[in-house]
């Protein structure tokens, strides 16, 4: 086909779509890790000759696929073009030419066909271990956080780097995991590249020049024109959060000009001494993905379509961390940049962003070992189990917010099953947590219980990564706020919401998942609304009377009727 139509150009981009879902779904099957497996913390794309992303799965994160976006750049200057050849497959955890911290692995593979560079496929997951400290905020700098592999060839020409394996296996808790995880990141962009080579052929293609030139171009122009229809105007948003031993500020203003959004994070809190801090690259992963939610949400995300959103932000600052800041724990402040930038553009476009949500995902990991108060059972084991878990998104302008929900990263909540089976780790409690949604006209969604012990024969560790303790969701425009996270132990020990916890044999920890904001005034929320969530436990009765005005007879009445198993 020596000049496709425009359709066919459009069936093309419609299939690389599709092939790099494809590659993403292989990742998540054959993945080791529980949180690639489970919840999905992975990304995956295809890129043109010079490195720009034309395609991304849907399954992933913004912190992940955005981020990648850039690194695929930093890996053609690191390796250099005369030096890739055909069965090479790259490798990567660098913070800062990865994805924002040595937990997350990217795996570049250059794709050739008839003997010619024609493009790449990239993908990354989060691992479980990486060495170091372990996964949590206590580093003091970023050599303490684990085992750093610069851009450099995992195989080369097919002959995989049996000397660069013996290092990681030598490096980390969990080397069967890592190691099977890397591989799977590599046969999932060899699937890619398959697929690629299969429509090349199909359509005659001898590169991917004229594709890459029919999406960026149509992308690019679809972005402005929804700039451009857009009133110009500057706005400052703010977010106060907990950070580690003191509050952090974000600060933000967004700005919309002709062809562009700039996003100005001057004035944010400076570095701070624990692994909170973010990597410039993560910064615009998560602001360019609020802004692009709210602008051009349809538009495919690539190259393009995010080039006309800019952000800067003051080196040292949090969200413009550089070496050797300790970062393991960036998407702590990470996933509070949307909500951030929708403090601002709330003013700008009015009804447009939901109310403050959790925000950051409630992950923890435990580290779990035999008891060493007493002799232990003799099947007891070491283990590392890291779980993801959400609190509940802010509501939005017209529709109440999603429970136990992950917004702005959009990974899954893991299964109780699934993190039972992978460590001698026990779920008590996993169940949502009534009345922690903001009040509204529209409600925030509800956060979550969850309670967590070990078995028998066991102590462990727990890496708290939380927020939102002393600081929890605004509501907007009239909305009330959520819940905030609470976490102790169940002997009353108090806890913090972020470090390493020691938590001894028999003892349980027991949380509680932030709620989303509301947005509106309560008063102006729906009455037959309200009996739903009293009917289905996402309210109490006494917030039903006290917050949203329900009289003791409507209460009772509703009530009977879900007792009876009426539909509400």
């Amino acid at each position: 086909m020596s000049n496709p139509s425009q359709v066919a150009y459009q069936v093309m981009w419609n299939r690389l779509i599709s092939i790099v879902e494809e590659q993403a779904q292989a990742l998540v099957r054959t993945a080791f890790s529980t949180s690639v497996r489970e919840a999905g913390d992975l990304s995956a794309g295809v890129y043109n000759e010079a490195g720009e992303m034309l395609a991304q799965a849907v399954t992933g994160t913004p912190g992940h696929v955005n981020a990648m976006a850039d690194a695929v750049g930093h890996f053609i200057r690191r390796i250099g073009r005369d030096a890739m050849f055909e069965g090479d497959i790259y490798i990567t955890n660098d913070p800062w030419e990865g994805t924002g911290h040595k937990h997350d692995i990217t795996v570049v593979t250059p794709s050739f066909h008839k003997g010619a560079l024609i493009g790449f496929f990239a993908c990354t997951a989060h691992i479980t271990d990486i060495g170091g400290r372990g996964f949590g905020a206590d580093a003091n700098d970023v050599h303490e956080e684990g085992l750093y592999i610069p851009i450099m060839k995992f195989a080369d020409r097919g002959d995989v780097d049996q000397t660069l394996l013996k290092i990681i296996r030598g490096n980390v808790r969990e080397p069967d995991q890592l190691v099977g995880d890397v591989y799977a990141l590599a046969n999932c962009n060899e699937i890619g590249h398959r697929r690629l080579i299969e429509m090349m052929e199909e359509f005659d293609l001898a590169n991917l020049a004229g594709i890459s030139d029919f999406i960026l171009t149509n992308s690019r122009q679809a972005t402005l024109d929804r700039i451009n229809a857009l009133t110009p105007g500057r706005a400052d948003g703010h977010m106060r959060i907990d950070g580690y031993a003191n509050p952090i500020d974000l600060c933000v203003r967004i700005t919309i000009e002709k062809d562009r959004i700039l996003s100005d994070w001057a004035g944010t809190s400076g570095l701070d001494k624990k692994g909170i801090n973010v990597p410039l690259v993560y910064t615009k992963a998560y602001a360019c993905y609020a802004l692009k939610c709210a602008i051009a949400p349809e538009i495919p995300n690539n190259a393009a379509s995010l080039a006309p959103f800019e952000i800067t932000a003051p080196e040292n600052t949090i969200v413009n961390a550089v070496h050797p800041a300790p970062v393991a724990l960036r998407h702590v402040i990470g996933h509070m940049v949307p909500d951030t930038v929708y403090d601002a553009l709330d003013k700008l476009l009015p009804g447009v962003v939901p109310a403050e949500g959790a925000g950051c995902l409630c992950n923890f990991q435990v580290s779990l070992r035999p008891r060493m108060d007493a002799p232990a059972p003799e099947d007891a084991v070491r283990s590392e189990v890291l779980t993801f878990n959400s609190g509940g998104s802010g509501a939005r302008p017209a529709l109440d917010g999603m429970s136990a929900t992950a917004f702005p990263s959009g990974v899954m909540t893991m299964p109780v099953e699934a993190t039972e089976q992978v460590g001698p780790v026990i779920v008590w409690r996993k169940e949502l947590r009534p009345d922690s949604g903001g009040a509204g006209a529209y409600r925030g969604g509800l956060g979550q219980y969850m309670d967590v012990g070990a078995r028998d024969g066991h102590e462990f560790d727990i890496q708290a990564m939380f927020d939102r303790v002393d600081h929890p969701a605004r509501g907007r425009r009239g909305g009330g706020q959520g819940a905030p996270t609470k976490i102790a132990r169940d002997d009353g020990a108090a806890m913090k919401g972020k470090g390493k916890q020691f938590v001894p044999h028999g003892a349980r920890v027991e949380m509680a998942f932030p709620g989303g904001a509301g947005y509106g005034d309560p008063s102006d929320r729906d009455a037959e609304a309200i009996k739903r969530d009293l009917a289905l436990g996402y309210i109490t009765a006494d917030a039903a009377r006290d917050v949203y005005g329900l009289s003791v007879a409507e209460i009772d009445d509703t009530l009977a009727r879900a007792r009876q198993g009426e539909e509400f």
